[in-house]
């Protein structure tokens, strides 16, 4: 291609300079004394001299073990200082740095270990037992095995070393040798939650992660004198990226570390620490404002809230501005291309439900679904607000557009530049888009496609209500019939009070109704939050044969 200047100079910095390290250690230089992160329990702060001086003697402890470009440091830990080194060290040695989920059962991280064969494992105390399990199954064995442990008080596993030790006289300088990086250099690799299958692999280049930086910087907006904490996991894309240690380092702001979440410490946290912007799923809200109530902590510097992972429900929007805060900010995505649509302060309550409009960078659509093949890109449902399609996604920024060591599902779900979801939306004249379930979680009763979260919606608003989750169950005569677990908020509700509230319901056709109930202590969610609809459907079968599930009086 001819251009119109010499692009030389401009391709060979880019591709070589363009990288989230470098963007760190910019923040080092500026900000050097200032906080980078702060842990309560353990009292310890550090500046962003010290997080790079710890950063450091990681990466060059590392090094000594032989880990270079293309190597995976896997671990699995919580919300830690810990953690964030592990996040910035690999980096240094152009390595790949994989956070896994510490709620795993011993058989998935054992086939997280076999899938990404891991030169360096690093995992918290905490899980020591399931830990030790996955290593057996295995049949992959990391060159090191490194824990971590807060209380200091652990056995250690035979061959495993603590984390004090494994970094113990290592240097403080910066890695020498050749670690050479560039833009396209995958830096991190997520897992996907696994809402209906085994998780993939997901990586994200060096681009990505600078931009997915930009994202937030942009959205909330970030600037290096906001204090930030995330509720979630830091191990899951809505944990690292959205207000965690990857826009907060890059900007130069403090993290506020929640090692677990507690609503009550939370709270106190915001108020102790002057947090300025904190993330969390709508559940995870839900329990703050319901604490918020009698607490009252002072959340004066909160600037807003960012919430992900479900859909905001309008009634519950409202309570968490009147109990937390009055911004409220609300994103959708996928592990695979971060938050692509976003409602801002602006937008809410009246927008609650929706999902938003894309984000600055991003191109989402709502195409027309197909038994047999996938719609092209501009093959476009009504902007109406009424029909239904599949949700799309542009996200050149923060996506590298495959899955690790998987080429048929990277084909199956990236096409023309756009991630295909497998998940339901609507959008209306003015592209808000509003979620209407998952392709494989539709419900199929006498003819009619039925969405779980507008039935869900419902069921939440009930004043007895906690929370919900709608599937389908075989049927006959129908295909599918409505099953809905019910979280009571008061033990005295009945399946009969549900059943004619949802009869009774404006917002709810009759052939929407529940079919059947059941009231149990816990929906399925995984760690972003997401409903796990598969797991429902799976409970509601073993249900009915066992006649677990309560019949709607009104079902006809």
């Amino acid at each position: 291609m001819n251009y119109s200047y010499d692009i030389t100079n401009f391709k060979e910095t880019f591709e070589r300079d363009f990288t989230y390290i470098n963007g760190f250690m910019r923040t080092v230089n500026r900000y050097a004394k200032r906080p980078a992160l702060y842990c309560p329990i353990r009292d310890i702060s550090l500046t962003y001299e010290e997080l790079n001086a710890q950063v450091n003697k990681l990466a060059n402890a590392l090094a000594a073990d032989g880990v270079k470009r293309g190597d995976v440091v896997l671990y699995s830990l919580y919300n830690s200082i810990e953690f964030a080194l592990c996040y910035l060290a690999p980096q240094k040695l152009a390595a790949i740095h994989s956070p896994s989920n510490y709620r795993l059962a011993p058989g998935e991280t054992a086939a997280a270990i076999e899938d990404n064969r891991p030169k360096v494992f690093i995992y918290d105390a905490d899980v020591k037992d399931a830990t030790v399990e996955a290593l057996k199954l295995s049949a992959y064995k990391p060159s090191r095995i490194i824990m971590t442990d807060i209380t200091g008080e652990a056995e250690l596993p035979e061959g495993h070393i603590r984390f004090e030790d494994y970094i113990k006289g290592k240097s403080e300088a910066e890695p020498v040798g050749d670690y050479e990086t560039d833009a396209y250099t995958e830096v991190t690799r997520f897992f996907t939650s696994g809402t209906t299958s085994r998780p993939k692999g997901v990586p994200c280049n060096n681009i990505n992660e600078v931009l997915t930086a930009h994202d937030n910087i942009m959205l909330f907006p970030l600037a290096p004198v906001d204090v930030t904490m995330n509720t979630s996991p830091w191990f899951h894309r809505g944990g690292l990226h959205m207000g965690g240690p990857c826009p907060t380092f890059f900007v130069g702001g403090q993290i506020i570390i929640l090692r677990e979440f507690t609503p009550k410490r939370a709270l106190q946290y915001i108020e102790k620490y002057g947090v300025t912007f904190a993330v969390g799923v709508p559940a995870i809200l839900s329990l703050m404002a319901k604490v918020q109530q009698n607490l009252k902590a002072d959340l004066s510097n909160l600037k807003a809230i960012i919430t992900m992972g479900s859909p905001l429900e309008k009634e519950a929007c409202i309570y968490f501005q009147q109990m937390l805060t009055p911004n409220i900010c609300n994103g959708y995505g996928t592990t695979e291309t971060f938050a692509n649509t976003f409602l801002r302060p602006f937008d809410l309550p009246e927008m609650a439900g929706a999902a938003g409009r894309s984000s600055i960078d991003d191109d989402v659509r709502v195409v027309k679904l197909y038994d047999d093949r996938k719609a092209e890109p501009d093959d476009l449902v009504a902007d109406d607000g009424s029909e239904v399609g599949e949700v799309i996604i542009k996200s050149i920024a923060k996506s590298a557009m495959c899955y690790i060591n998987n080429e048929e599902e990277t084909k199956e779900k990236f096409y023309k530049g756009y991630m295909y979801t497998k998940d339901l939306g609507t959008w209306d004249e003015n592209h808000y888009v509003t979620i209407a379930g998952r392709r494989d979680d539709m419900i199929v009763s006498s003819g009619e496609n039925i969405f779980p979260p507008q039935i869900e919606e419902v069921l939440n608003s009930h004043p007895k209500v906690a929370d919900s989750i709608v599937t389908g169950v075989h049927d006959k005569l129908r295909k599918e019939s409505i099953v809905a677990y019910v979280v009571p908020e008061d033990d005295s509700l009945t399946a009969k009070e549900l059943s004619r509230y949802c009869a009774q319901h404006p917002s709810l056709s009759t052939y929407k109704c529940p079919k059947y109930y059941r009231f149990i202590d816990e929906v399925p969610r995984n760690a972003t939050g997401k409903l796990l609809h598969y797991k429902a459907k799976e409970q509601a079968l073993e249900d009915l044969w066992d006649g677990k599930l309560i019949r709607s009086r009104h079902d006809a």
